[in-house]
């Protein structure tokens, strides 16, 4: 199944289908029975504990119950894991495509034969609904797949020498140990689509996974460990929130590291890079979208709306390409909002990510949850209009929020120009097609962007002038293995998927033949 007919069908799914399992999950979540629910860090092929012993809980956003506690690291653990993965980079460069190949494949063979087991834990510290978890299962390994067979085709070049009697050759080589920083919105999918592409590439990895969401990680490496990975390939270093500016310290400047692979706010990622610069170190970095959503008078308004809640409720709006501002032309401005506000009320339903039916989960923590309360009470104030939603939602948990949609937002509210990261659907008028650019191109981010139009040479002049690195032309949906995903301006540097994000993981070594007639 591909990524665009999963989400498509996610909602109705989840109102159709009641399966035991989600039905016996209505009432309960047993942490003590959950497969692959690891509580030690992985080190050089061993599960280990911090050095100082030191622990942390992770917690179950819905309800703020301990999951489970694991090791709180600090920077002695994280050189001792980039210590395991330099060690081991010694031997792993040299395997041969097919190997690291084969041995992808296995672990994309065990991810998805457990994908109910992945999925259960993400519901778990995440929030996610079970359907929407299992979804990211699917999504995550399809990177895994990907890579699988894309490390047998990770070619070099032979050029034509300007010089009689010589011969260039171009090769790609791994650049060594990446360290792999993690966000908790997808804490499978990022893992795979990082991990699977350095690996193809012949690197090895440190990977510091979230604070709110490592018990994701931990179980998809214990799989990798299943698949057969040898010993310092793939290590996981957990922190809790204290810890990890040191932890992200030592990946950053640890002589050791190649690079430094991150997805996460852009006020974050200039930290890192700042850092990676110490050592002029190679930086993959996937930051804040503020994603446009731009529908034009030609636009299918049905299909436009189904697709604005792919584009803005998955994970309840806590997406790197979730759409943030809503750009909808004055002619069909009232019936999309009418449309979109009805569409909410029939298919956004609150509740814990473990009860069958539920579509929209809580947001991961208290510091999101108020930070959306208050942008929504922001613009309120300064005059915005409330369509739908508008508040939190306390009689289900402290971290849930209303599917929202506002207008008569203007430029001094602060939703106005920052990302959301919640489900807050913004809409806009516009009135022609250079006002709408200009509003869309007005901010130094530059990830994502969706435009609805029937016309299609107006679809081609937006996909040229939208200043994003991906343009959806009517769809909802932008992510899949096959493409480069990535941004532009302040939204990153490199891509992610498809061939080049394996070659992000790689160096061009330039070799010289010379006197061929001696």
């Amino acid at each position: 199944m591909d990524e665009e007919s999963m989400w498509k069908g996610f909602y109705e799914k989840l109102q159709q289908q009641k399966s035991v399992d989600e039905q016996i999950h209505d009432t309960r979540m047993d942490y003590r029975n959950m497969h692959y629910l690891r509580k030690s860090a992985y080190i050089n092929g061993q599960w280990v504990n911090a050095e100082s012993k030191a622990v942390f809980p992770v917690l179950n956003p819905a309800d703020d119950k301990v999951i489970a506690e694991i090791p709180d690291m600090d920077a002695a653990d994280a050189k001792r894991a980039i210590a395991a993965a330099t060690e081991s980079f010694r031997t792993w460069k040299y395997t041969t495509a097919k190997d690291r190949a084969a041995i992808l494949r296995r672990w994309y063979d065990l991810c998805v034969k457990n994908q109910d087991h992945l999925a259960e834990i993400i519901t778990a510290e995440a929030g996610k609904p079970l359907a929407e978890a299992k979804g990211e299962i699917v999504y995550g390994s399809s990177f895994l797949e990907f890579f699988a067979d894309t490390a047998r085709h990770i070619n070099g070049e032979v050029i034509p020498s300007p010089w009689p009697n010589k011969q260039i050759m171009l090769t790609r080589q791994p650049l060594g140990v990446v360290s792999v920083i993690t966000p908790w919105n997808f804490p499978f999918a990022m893992i795979t689509r990082k991990v699977g592409a350095l690996l193809a590439a012949g690197c090895t990895c440190v990977i510091k996974p979230a604070e709110d969401t490592p018990l994701t990680a931990l179980a998809a490496v214990q799989l990798a460990e299943e698949a057969g990975f040898p010993k310092g390939i793939i290590n996981v270093v957990t922190a809790s929130r204290k810890n990890a500016p040191i932890v992200g310290k030592v990946l950053c400047e640890d002589a050791n590291v190649g690079c430094i692979s991150f997805t996460g706010s852009t006020h974050v990622g200039k930290i890192l890079y700042g850092m990676a610069a110490k050592g002029v170190k190679r930086v993959s970095l996937e930051l804040g979208g503020n994603c446009p959503f731009i529908v034009f008078p030609s636009a299918d308004i049905n299909h436009a709306v189904e697709q604005a809640m792919m584009a803005k409720f998955r994970n309840n709006g806590q997406a790197c390409v979730g759409a943030n501002r809503f750009l909808i032309h004055a002619d069909i401005f009232d019936a999309f909002v009418e449309a979109f506000k009805n569409k909410i009320m029939e298919k956004c339903i609150i509740g814990p990510g473990y009860k069958a039916g539920v579509t929209c989960g809580p947001l991961i923590n208290l510091e999101q949850a108020t930070k959306v309360k208050s942008l929504v009470e922001d613009a309120c104030g300064k005059g915005a209009n409330v369509v739908i939603g508008g508040k939190p939602a306390p009689k289900h948990g402290t971290k849930f929020y209303e599917s929202t949609i506002l207008t008569d937002v203007k430029p001094e509210m602060k939703i106005y120009g920052e990302e959301i990261f919640g489900p807050v659907a913004v809409c806009h008028k516009f009135n022609t097609e250079e006002e709408v650019l200009e509003i869309a191109n007005s901010t130094r981010t530059g990830l994502g962007s969706y435009v609805f139009t029937r016309d299609l040479g107006q679809a081609f002049r937006m996909s040229q002038k939208l200043e994003f690195g991906m343009v959806a032309i009517n769809d909802g949906v932008l992510s899949a293995a096959e493409p480069a995903f990535g941004g532009i301006k302040e939204s990153g540097i490199g891509r992610e998927g498809s061939k080049h994000g394996v070659e992000e993981y790689t160096d061009i070594k330039y070799t010289l033949f010379s006197a061929l007639d001696k």
